[in-house]
């Protein structure tokens, strides 16, 4: 049986299908024995109409005033950010941002995904709509992911196994390992019904032939479901995957697979 430490992709309030505060989130993980959370809204046009006013995202700017150490429990600062076309680009790249959320002009004009990235220590990319890579070969959906894994602040490419997006899986996988970063094992693709449940159990398994790192997460939208890969793991056993390849099995592993990946190469605590 497999121990998880950490639990790095679940939701508060701010993602609006999402029904816990952060702190009611701190202390689900610690009940659950957990000793890292990472806190990942969504970062995507998913959650207002007006998804270009800076306004909207103040949530992501003040996350610096989050304890790293919280209920004995370690807090990281993450969002999972959509992606929005077949060039790999994440949701914000093409949002100017001239002025701050109280009006004071910007240098520069950053767009409002280099003013969110800057604050958060890890990215998830994940496919949610996938309209815009209908009637896309294969050759392009593939190289949409490598581009997607080259963002410096992307850690891991999230249920990428039930986001419905035909992609080579050898090429992809051999790149994820090579820049040190991971693929999702998303708790969610075994409680929803499908045959994307075949899809992802593959992906573990060739993960695990080829020695590319997993993470292995709730995507909890409820405290309650904090801590909870049940589904996942018995997954995992079924192809008796190895746990030095988990990367949040502890604290420590998922911590320095950030710095080794170079997506957040300052310590954190």
């Amino acid at each position: 049986m497999y121990r998880i430490e950490c639990d790095t992709h679940t939701h508060t309030f701010y993602s609006r299908h999402a029904y816990s505060t952060i702190e009611e989130n701190v202390k689900a993980a610690k009940k659950a024995g957990l000793k890292l959370l990472a806190s990942t809204d969504h970062f995507s046009d998913m959650l207002y109409a007006d998804y270009k006013n800076i306004k909207n995202y103040q949530y992501f700017f003040g996350v610096d005033q989050w304890p790293r150490e919280w209920h004995k429990v370690t807090l990281l600062r993450g969002c999972e950010a959509d992606v929005v076309d077949l060039e790999g680009h994440l949701f914000g790249h093409d949002i100017i941002c001239p002025e701050s959320i109280i009006g004071d002009p910007y240098e520069g004009d950053p767009t409002l995904q280099e003013l969110v990235f800057k604050k958060m220590d890890f990215v998830i990319a994940s496919v949610h709509s996938k309209r815009f890579a209908e009637g896309a070969g294969i050759a392009r959906t593939t190289e949409m992911y490598l581009k997607i894994l080259e963002n410096p602040k992307v850690y891991f490419i999230g249920h990428i196994g039930r986001a419905g997006v035909a992609f080579d899986m050898d090429t992809v996988l051999n790149r994820v390992k090579e820049l040190h970063k991971a693929i999702e094992i998303n708790e969610h693709s075994f409680v929803w019904e499908g045959d994307h449940q075949e899809l992802c159990a593959k992906i573990a398994e060739r993960c695990a032939e080829l020695g590319v790192k997993i993470c292995v997460n709730t995507d909890a939208h409820i405290a309650c479901d904090i801590g909870k890969f049940d589904r996942a793991l018995k997954v995992l056993e079924t192809v008796h995957f190895p746990e030095e390849l988990i990367i949040n099995h502890s604290r420590e592993s998922f911590i320095s697979g950030l710095s080794a990946s170079g997506v957040l190469p300052r310590p954190i605590l």
